[in-house]
């Protein structure tokens, strides 16, 4: 039933993800970057705020210890210094968030470039497709989880507030700078907290995002049907492609086996037909070989045109594996395949002529 409903019920072909890849339709939360990224930045500036804030002390102080702080010269070389410095030191925080949102991304979706997401489509355009997305249960369920988000960071920043509220009070009896200190805590706390909060529901995003691209991507069976079609072929062909190399290879057979010399079987599995003339070959040559079926054909073809049919199974295992056809013997295969037609030319009054060489190699 729910096949001919045609209800998704089968987990995607590896061609259908492929193909959903290089549209960028993957599963990933913007979110996990932007958390991951604000709270690598806070962890960089926990880490480098100390020895900044001191540079920076320092550098004011002497500029306004060299230069008059009231000359238009010295405010404009003192904030010329201080900007070049302050750049400097944040090259490396710059560093971490690129590296962070890097692997961040490559961890979502691994490498992944395509221009297909922003490549002009009518579907984008359209006010009818963008006035359905606007009112499906999708978008309310996604606005239903931003307006939660929302309270829940709403709720971090007054409860860390609430924390500090005696010092917020007794700030008007602090010294200036110990004012900027106390309100620099206080923002890199909120920013920390918000941070590790975007942090767990982002995680919590991408498990929803990965889940919700694999029911996607499901399929019904008819479209699972259709796709191996396209991809192995149709099976009326493969059949027809299949009788027409069969009918080739029968027609190759009844060339060659008759012209050998000799067809060593295993006794049934295995058929390898040899064919040696000492004037125009240094060498035997394999010229059919074949497995169950077709070294029964082979067995039936040499056995009409009185080629000799040997038994040796170890030599025919061997020399199956080894050999392809229209390659000649290798060395290590001369001395026993001299001895087989050695006997077969006894039993027939022909002359062997020349040995392959070496033979006893």
């Amino acid at each position: 039933m729910a096949d001919q409903n045609g209800e998704k019920t089968e987990a995607p072909t590896p061609k259908r993800r492929q193909e959903s890849r290089e549209k960028g339709q993957v599963a990933k939360s913007q979110d996990l970057t932007a958390a991951v990224v604000t709270l690598s930045a806070l962890l960089a500036i926990q880490w480098l705020g100390p020895s900044m804030w001191g540079k920076l002390l320092n550098l004011v102080q002497a500029g306004l210890s060299e230069h008059d702080s009231l000359s238009a010269g010295g405010l404009t070389a003192t904030a010329g210094s201080f900007a070049s410095v302050m750049i400097w030191m944040l090259v490396p925080i710059f560093i971490v968030v690129l590296i962070a949102a890097l692997v961040t991304l490559y961890w979502q979706v691994g490498w992944l470039l395509t221009w297909h997401p922003v490549t002009p489509s009518f579907s984008k355009i359209s006010p009818l497709q963008g006035f359905k997305r606007l009112f499906s249960p999708r978008t309310a369920v996604t606005t239903a989880i931003n307006l939660g988000k929302m309270a829940l960071m709403v709720a971090v920043v007054y409860w860390t507030v609430a924390g500090t509220i005696q010092q917020i009070i007794f700030a008007s009896s602090l010294a200036a700078i110990d004012v900027y200190r106390l309100a620099a805590s206080m923002v890199f706390d909120i920013g920390l907290r918000l941070a590790i909060v975007m942090l767990i529901l982002a995680l919590i995003d991408y498990t929803y995002q990965r889940q919700r691209h694999e029911k996607d991507l499901r399929m019904s069976k008819e479209e699972v049907r259709e796709e191996l079609k396209h991809m192995e072929g149709d099976p009326l062909m493969k059949r027809r492609r299949r009788e027409v190399q069969m009918k080739l290879a029968m027609q190759r057979l009844q060339q060659d086996v008759p012209k050998s010399d000799v067809v060593i079987t295993n006794p049934t599995h295995l058929s390898i037909a040899l064919r040696y003339d000492s004037e125009t070959m240094s060498a035997p040559k394999v010229i059919a070989k074949g497995a169950d079926w077709m070294a029964f054909r082979i067995r039936q073809i040499a056995a009409a045109n009185c080629v000799p049919i040997v038994e040796r199974k170890e030599l025919a295992r061997m020399m199956y594996d080894a050999v392809e056809v229209g390659q000649e013997v290798p060395h290590r295969f001369y001395e026993a395949i001299a001895e087989v037609l050695a006997y077969v030319y006894e039993l027939s009054g022909k002359n062997l002529g020349p040995r392959p060489v070496p033979l006893a190699s």
